[in-house]
C-alpha cells in the first residue's frame, strides 16, 4: 500500500498585496511568505522517503516540491504531470475575489468549494480530472508497501481528489489551504483519506 502526500503550493502572494485568482495561465513564483511555507515543509518532511515525487509544471508547484525533495539525500527525481496544473479561470483569471463574487455571484463560488461544481465560464473538465486522479491511485496501488508518494499541485485540481477514493473523513473540506497536504493510503483494497488540511 502506498501513502500519497497531496499538498497544495505555498503562497503566491504576501501581506499587504492585493491576491488574484490565479489559475493555469497564470505561473507565478512563491512569494515570501511561500518560500517561507516550502521550508517549513522540507523540514517537517526531512525524514521521509519519498519514492516518488509528482507536480504540475508550474513554477511555484516545481519550487514547493524542490524545497522538499532538496532538503534529503536519494531524493527521487521531480516528475511532471500536466493534469496537476490549476484550472483556467477563464474570465476570472488574475481577477480580485470581489470582482470575481460580482461576475458569478457568491453561491457559484460556494458550489465550487462545496462540491467542485466549476462556474460559468472556468475552463475545467471535472470528469477528466476525476479520471486523471483515478489512474494515479491504481498506479500508487501497485507500489510496494509503504511506499512514500510526494504530489505537489494546486487547489483547483486537488478538489477532485476525494470524489475517487473509497472512505474520507467526515465533513472534510475539500478545499486544500496554501502549504497545506493530505494523506492518502493507496492499495488493492482501494484509496482512503486518512487526514486532510495538515501544517508543519
Amino acid at each position: 500500500m502506498a501513502r500519497l502526500i497531496i499538498l497544495r503550493h505555498g503562497n503566491t502572494f504576501d501581506a499587504g498585496d492585493i491576491p488574484t485568482r490565479v489559475g493555469a495561465r497564470t505561473d507565478l513564483s512563491l512569494s515570501v511568505s511561500g518560500r517561507t511555507q516550502a521550508d517549513s515543509l522540507a523540514a517537517h518532511f526531512r525524514d521521509t522517503a519519498f519514492r516518488a515525487a509528482f507536480c504540475s509544471p508550474l513554477l511555484r508547484t516545481r519550487q514547493t516540491a524542490r524545497a522538499i525533495l532538496d532538503a534529503r539525500p536519494h531524493a527521487p527525481a521531480l516528475r511532471i504531470l500536466p493534469f496537476l496544473t490549476e484550472v483556467d479561470y477563464g474570465p476570472d483569471e488574475n481577477q480580485t475575489e470581489d470582482k470575481v463574487i460580482a461576475r458569478l455571484g457568491a453561491e457559484a463560488l460556494a458550489a465550487w468549494d462545496r462540491d467542485a461544481t466549476p462556474p460559468e465560464g472556468w475552463q475545467v473538465d471535472p470528469a477528466a480530472l476525476r479520471d486523471a486522479w483515478a489512474s494515479l491511485l491504481e498506479r500508487a496501488a501497485t507500489l510496494e508497501a509503504k511506499a512514500n508518494v510526494l504530489i505537489v499541485t494546486s487547489n483547483g485540481i486537488a478538489r477532485f481528489l476525494p470524489d475517487v477514493v473509497d472512505t474520507q473523513p467526515e465533513g472534510l473540506d475539500r478545499k486544500l489551504k496554501t502549504g497545506a497536504w493530505g494523506v492518502v493510503d493507496a492499495g488493492p483494497d482501494g484509496a482512503r483519506i486518512l487526514d486532510w488540511n495538515l501544517i508543519p
